[in-house]
Protein backbone atom coordinates (compact mmCIF):
# COMPACT_ATOMS: atom_id res chain seq x y z
CA UNK A 1 0.00 0.00 0.00
CA UNK A 2 2.80 2.38 0.97
CA UNK A 3 4.83 1.95 -2.04
CA UNK A 4 1.10 2.28 -4.40
CA UNK A 5 0.94 5.77 -2.30
CA UNK A 6 4.44 7.16 -3.36
CA UNK A 7 4.06 5.41 -7.01
CA UNK A 8 0.77 7.72 -7.46
CA UNK A 9 2.61 10.74 -5.35
CA UNK A 10 5.03 10.65 -7.68
CA UNK A 11 2.62 10.66 -10.90
CA UNK A 12 0.52 13.11 -9.50
CA UNK A 13 2.87 15.56 -8.34
CA UNK A 14 1.41 18.70 -7.28
CA UNK A 15 -2.14 17.31 -7.41
CA UNK A 16 -0.78 14.91 -4.51
CA UNK A 17 -1.37 17.42 -1.56
CA UNK A 18 -4.73 18.37 -2.94
CA UNK A 19 -5.75 14.63 -0.69
CA UNK A 20 -5.29 14.26 2.99
CA UNK A 21 -4.47 10.56 3.52
CA UNK A 22 -3.62 8.59 6.81
CA UNK A 23 -2.23 5.65 6.93
CA UNK A 24 -2.34 3.02 9.67
CA UNK A 25 0.92 3.03 11.97
CA UNK A 26 3.07 -0.51 11.45
CA UNK A 27 1.12 -2.34 14.68
CA UNK A 28 -2.18 -1.41 13.73
CA UNK A 29 -4.56 -3.35 10.96
CA UNK A 30 -5.54 -1.98 7.65
CA UNK A 31 -9.04 -0.94 7.48
CA UNK A 32 -11.26 1.81 7.20
CA UNK A 33 -10.27 3.20 10.58
CA UNK A 34 -7.13 3.28 10.65
CA UNK A 35 -6.45 4.09 6.49
CA UNK A 36 -8.90 6.92 5.65
CA UNK A 37 -8.28 9.88 2.93
CA UNK A 38 -10.33 13.05 2.09
CA UNK A 39 -10.43 16.24 0.21
CA UNK A 40 -8.87 18.97 1.57
CA UNK A 41 -10.72 21.61 0.40
CA UNK A 42 -9.35 24.83 1.06
CA UNK A 43 -6.17 23.47 -0.96
CA UNK A 44 -8.38 22.50 -3.63
CA UNK A 45 -10.47 25.90 -3.25
CA UNK A 46 -6.47 28.03 -3.22
CA UNK A 47 -6.06 26.01 -6.24
CA UNK A 48 -8.36 26.58 -7.76
CA UNK A 49 -8.00 30.65 -7.62
CA UNK A 50 -4.66 30.44 -8.48
CA UNK A 51 -5.57 28.07 -11.69
CA UNK A 52 -4.34 29.93 -15.13
CA UNK A 53 -2.02 33.08 -13.11
CA UNK A 54 1.24 33.26 -12.82
CA UNK A 55 3.18 36.15 -11.98
CA UNK A 56 5.49 38.00 -14.09
CA UNK A 57 8.35 39.67 -11.86
CA UNK A 58 10.53 42.37 -13.55
CA UNK A 59 13.39 44.83 -12.34
CA UNK A 60 11.97 47.97 -14.40
CA UNK A 61 9.95 49.47 -11.58
CA UNK A 62 9.35 52.65 -13.45
CA UNK A 63 7.69 50.66 -16.34
CA UNK A 64 3.98 51.05 -17.00
CA UNK A 65 2.88 47.27 -16.64
CA UNK A 66 0.72 47.11 -19.31
CA UNK A 67 3.77 47.78 -21.65
CA UNK A 68 5.64 45.54 -19.60
CA UNK A 69 3.45 42.64 -20.69
CA UNK A 70 3.30 43.53 -24.21
CA UNK A 71 7.03 43.17 -24.49
CA UNK A 72 6.85 39.80 -23.07
CA UNK A 73 4.04 38.84 -24.79
CA UNK A 74 6.31 39.77 -27.96
CA UNK A 75 9.17 37.67 -26.31
CA UNK A 76 7.01 34.66 -26.41
CA UNK A 77 5.90 34.92 -29.86
CA UNK A 78 9.78 35.48 -31.00
CA UNK A 79 10.53 32.36 -29.24
CA UNK A 80 7.67 30.49 -31.11
CA UNK A 81 9.18 31.71 -34.06
CA UNK A 82 12.50 30.14 -33.75
CA UNK A 83 11.31 26.78 -32.45
CA UNK A 84 9.07 26.72 -35.30
CA UNK A 85 12.16 27.26 -37.63
CA UNK A 86 13.97 24.59 -36.14
CA UNK A 87 11.44 21.73 -35.25
CA UNK A 88 8.18 22.51 -37.76
CA UNK A 89 10.65 24.07 -40.59
CA UNK A 90 13.97 21.89 -39.85
CA UNK A 91 15.80 24.87 -41.04
CA UNK A 92 18.98 23.35 -40.32
CA UNK A 93 22.04 25.73 -39.56
CA UNK A 94 24.47 26.56 -42.45
CA UNK A 95 27.80 28.34 -41.74
CA UNK A 96 28.13 30.63 -44.95
CA UNK A 97 31.22 32.73 -45.97
CA UNK A 98 29.83 35.54 -48.21
CA UNK A 99 27.64 38.40 -46.70
CA UNK A 100 25.10 37.63 -49.81
CA UNK A 101 24.30 34.02 -48.81
CA UNK A 102 23.59 35.01 -45.46
CA UNK A 103 21.18 37.74 -46.39
CA UNK A 104 19.69 34.70 -48.87
CA UNK A 105 19.49 32.27 -46.07
CA UNK A 106 17.50 34.48 -43.84
CA UNK A 107 15.06 36.05 -46.84
CA UNK A 108 14.46 31.98 -47.31
CA UNK A 109 13.76 31.22 -44.03
CA UNK A 110 11.73 34.24 -43.49
CA UNK A 111 9.43 33.31 -46.76
CA UNK A 112 9.12 29.99 -45.02
CA UNK A 113 7.94 31.09 -41.72
CA UNK A 114 5.80 33.54 -43.58
CA UNK A 115 4.12 30.81 -45.58
CA UNK A 116 4.21 28.51 -41.89
CA UNK A 117 1.92 31.02 -40.36
CA UNK A 118 -0.43 31.70 -43.51
CA UNK A 119 -1.05 27.89 -43.24
CA UNK A 120 -1.88 28.03 -39.79
CA UNK A 121 -4.17 31.07 -40.29
CA UNK A 122 -6.17 28.81 -43.02
CA UNK A 123 -6.52 25.96 -40.92
CA UNK A 124 -7.87 28.02 -38.32
CA UNK A 125 -10.56 28.99 -40.79
CA UNK A 126 -11.11 26.38 -42.42
CA UNK A 127 -9.92 23.30 -40.70
CA UNK A 128 -10.00 23.92 -36.95
CA UNK A 129 -8.39 21.67 -34.73
CA UNK A 130 -5.39 20.97 -37.18
CA UNK A 131 -1.81 22.34 -36.76
CA UNK A 132 0.61 23.29 -39.37
CA UNK A 133 2.57 20.81 -37.73
CA UNK A 134 0.25 18.27 -38.35
CA UNK A 135 -0.41 19.40 -42.10
CA UNK A 136 3.28 19.46 -42.98
CA UNK A 137 3.42 15.81 -41.22
CA UNK A 138 1.03 14.45 -43.38
CA UNK A 139 2.42 15.83 -46.73
CA UNK A 140 5.80 15.04 -46.31
CA UNK A 141 4.93 11.55 -47.50
CA UNK A 142 4.32 13.60 -50.86
CA UNK A 143 7.91 13.57 -53.07
CA UNK A 144 8.98 14.96 -56.19
CA UNK A 145 11.17 12.41 -58.00
CA UNK A 146 12.77 12.85 -61.84
CA UNK A 147 12.28 9.42 -63.54
CA UNK A 148 15.26 9.42 -65.92
CA UNK A 149 14.80 7.42 -69.31
CA UNK A 150 18.02 7.14 -71.78
CA UNK A 151 17.06 7.00 -75.76
CA UNK A 152 18.27 5.82 -78.14
CA UNK A 153 20.46 8.18 -79.75
CA UNK A 154 22.41 8.78 -76.18
CA UNK A 155 20.10 11.79 -74.86
CA UNK A 156 17.92 11.05 -71.88
CA UNK A 157 14.60 11.60 -71.18
CA UNK A 158 13.50 13.08 -67.88
CA UNK A 159 10.05 12.87 -66.53
CA UNK A 160 9.79 14.97 -63.29
CA UNK A 161 6.72 13.26 -61.17
CA UNK A 162 5.14 14.10 -57.83
CA UNK A 163 3.42 10.79 -55.86
CA UNK A 164 0.27 10.51 -55.55
CA UNK A 165 -1.32 11.40 -52.97
CA UNK A 166 -3.71 9.06 -50.51
CA UNK A 167 -7.13 9.70 -49.94
CA UNK A 168 -6.42 11.50 -46.77
CA UNK A 169 -4.10 13.85 -48.68
CA UNK A 170 -7.11 14.80 -51.17
CA UNK A 171 -9.84 15.13 -48.20
CA UNK A 172 -6.87 17.66 -46.46
CA UNK A 173 -6.42 19.45 -49.49
CA UNK A 174 -9.74 19.18 -50.42
CA UNK A 175 -10.72 20.92 -46.57
CA UNK A 176 -7.81 23.86 -47.14
CA UNK A 177 -9.25 24.24 -50.93
CA UNK A 178 -6.31 23.76 -52.60
CA UNK A 179 -5.20 22.04 -55.46
CA UNK A 180 -1.96 20.18 -56.47
CA UNK A 181 -0.28 21.47 -60.05
CA UNK A 182 -0.54 19.82 -63.15
CA UNK A 183 2.67 17.21 -63.31
CA UNK A 184 5.91 18.92 -65.20
CA UNK A 185 6.58 18.27 -68.51
CA UNK A 186 9.23 16.06 -69.46
CA UNK A 187 12.54 17.17 -70.94
CA UNK A 188 15.00 15.72 -73.18
CA UNK A 189 18.64 16.68 -72.31
CA UNK A 190 22.27 15.29 -73.21
CA UNK A 191 23.49 13.07 -71.13
CA UNK A 192 27.11 15.11 -70.93
CA UNK A 193 25.52 18.23 -70.34
CA UNK A 194 23.10 17.20 -67.48
CA UNK A 195 26.35 14.88 -65.47
CA UNK A 196 27.99 18.54 -65.80
CA UNK A 197 24.93 20.37 -64.29
CA UNK A 198 24.53 17.56 -61.19
CA UNK A 199 27.86 18.15 -60.59
CA UNK A 200 27.94 21.89 -60.51
CA UNK A 201 24.98 21.47 -58.05
CA UNK A 202 26.67 19.51 -56.02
Amino acid sequence: MLLKLGAAKAEEGRVYHLVEVQVPKPEQPVNAKTFTFSLRKDKLRQSVRSEGHYLLRSNLCGEDPAVLWRHYVQLTEIEAVFRALKNDLAIRPIHHQKDSRIEAHIFVSFLAYCLYVTLGQRLRALAPGLTARAVLEKMSALQMVDVRVPTTDGRLLILPRYTQPEKEHRMLLHELHLQLPAQPPPRIVQQEIEGVAEMKNL
